[in-house]
């Protein structure tokens, strides 16, 4: 999120740099792709606070009794975690792919139990037990 606001703020620095020269339609449109730099910085800024908010609303520290936020599931050759969209992270020698709850993939996690089956890349796997 620190990233996300210094670049939004240098993108809006570049925009106001600009000076205007003979070639006004230059200047202008330098100043709006500047402007516009800095709203895709801001929109994902946004989504990265609603996705901490999400995560710190999760509880992790009970097992839980279907999928859900919170939840870690075992899948044959990968494990996921419904937390937030942080994306694959490896811990003591085992990938884990940590996914928004709002995820498409999240939301046909949380309908389903153990020894069903999910597509994840164009395969399917089957989904072992879940915490």
């Amino acid at each position: 999120m620190d990233h996300l606001q210094r670049s939004m703020a240098n993108a809006q620095a570049a925009a106001n740099e600009e000076t205007k020269s003979s070639a006004g339609d230059k200047y202008e449109t330098s100043r709006a792709m500047g402007q516009l730099e800095k709203d895709m910085y801001a929109r994902q800024l946004s989504q990265a606070s609603m996705e901490l908010a999400s995560a710190i609303s999760v509880e992790c520290s009970v097992i839980n009794d279907g999928i859900k936020a919170g939840t870690m599931v075992l899948c044959e050759g990968i494990r996921f975690f419904i937390f937030a969209g942080i994306g694959k992270m490896d811990f003591q020698d085992q990938t884990i792919l940590v996914i928004s709850p709002n995820a498409p993939l999240a939301q046909s996690l949380i309908s389903k139990s153990n020894g069903d089956k999910i597509m994840f890349n164009q395969k399917e796997t089957q989904i072992l037990e879940y915490f």
